[in-house]
């Protein structure tokens, strides 16, 4: 193939690129729900990559703003389904082996249940296994993927010896050796779920990262205060025959020092049978305790 030509294929791909970024942009200006945004009408990331003409690394970063702009706008109308997103981080990853961002952060979108994510656990250990085949000195993806395990599969055994492969590299977060060694010996407590968001806050740079981490911290508030509130319930009942009314009730007998409020400052919720819930379970996806019956 001649220079020339080369040229002139390399342009009508530039211009080819930009007038689909173009269209797509005009298409969901115009049909924000459209429900065919979930369809593909793609090849094979392999086929993807062979009609780059050289420009993959291109290519790859328009499908991972892609990728970022379908999971923020699903996840901002509270959706239930993301059946695009792995293709999309399929095609990203295939096109750029090397873009270790799009398998920690797809792995996130991946794992996160409904809405806040695809919750297709699968999904997002098969991407983050094949970042670590193409990095596989990328500590951080070991962190990723050990966490998924721990908490998505409640595979603590498989968590361990991730987190304990992902110790022994270079620039490895100093707390991945000690992460192995609770999933071997207190893996389903709080206690080991909060070591582990606190250091993930600890250690994140990127802001979406730590709003992640902290938002996992908030809910395990939740789930540490709901059973507290519940038994001082209990207690009201074993005591006086019934179930309290309101907070105040509990704060006039001195079982309570002030109305309880949950993480994001709004007050937990005293319903029926003694049962404590959160104001506003959207703004806490990822609660075990305190969910409306």
């Amino acid at each position: 193939m001649s220079r020339r030509t080369t040229i002139l294929l390399s342009c009508l791909l530039l211009a080819c690129l930009a007038g689909s970024i173009f269209v797509l942009g005009r298409i969901q200006a115009r049909y924000p729900l459209s429900p065919m945004e979930d369809v593909l009408f793609l090849p094979s990331p392999q086929f993807v990559k062979r009609a780059s003409l050289g420009y993959s690394g291109l290519l790859a970063d328009i499908y991972w703003m892609r990728a970022v702009q379908y999971f923020g706008g699903k996840r901002h109308r509270d959706s239930m389904e993301y059946r695009a997103l792995a293709p999309l981080l399929d095609i990203t990853t295939t096109l750029d082996p090397n873009l270790e961002i799009a398998y920690e952060y797809g792995a996130t979108f991946l794992q996160q249940p409904p809405p806040s994510g695809a919750g297709d656990t699968e999904a997002a250990i098969s991407l983050v296994q094949k970042g670590i085949r193409n990095n596989p000195q990328a500590s951080h993806l070991y962190a990723t993927l050990g966490f998924i395990q721990y908490l998505g599969q409640h595979d603590y055994a498989a968590a361990a010896k991730t987190f304990e492969e992902g110790a022994k590299k270079t620039q490895a977060y100093a707390w991945m050796g000690i992460m192995a060694a609770k999933m071997l010996t207190d893996a389903g407590s709080l206690e080991t779920a909060r070591y582990m968001w606190q250091n993930i806050l600890d250690d994140a740079t990127d802001k979406r990262l730590k709003e992640n981490a902290e938002l996992h911290l908030a809910c395990l508030t939740v789930d540490e205060e709901v059973p507290q509130l519940e038994r001082i319930v209990m207690e009201f009942r074993a005591r006086f025959g019934r179930n309290p009314t309101s907070w105040r009730e509990l704060i006039g007998v001195g079982a309570l020092r002030g109305v309880p409020l949950d993480p994001t400052g709004a007050p937990y919720v005293l319903a029926n049978g003694g049962k404590v819930r959160v104001a506003d379970p959207k703004k806490l996806p990822f609660i075990t305790t305190g969910k409306p019956s």
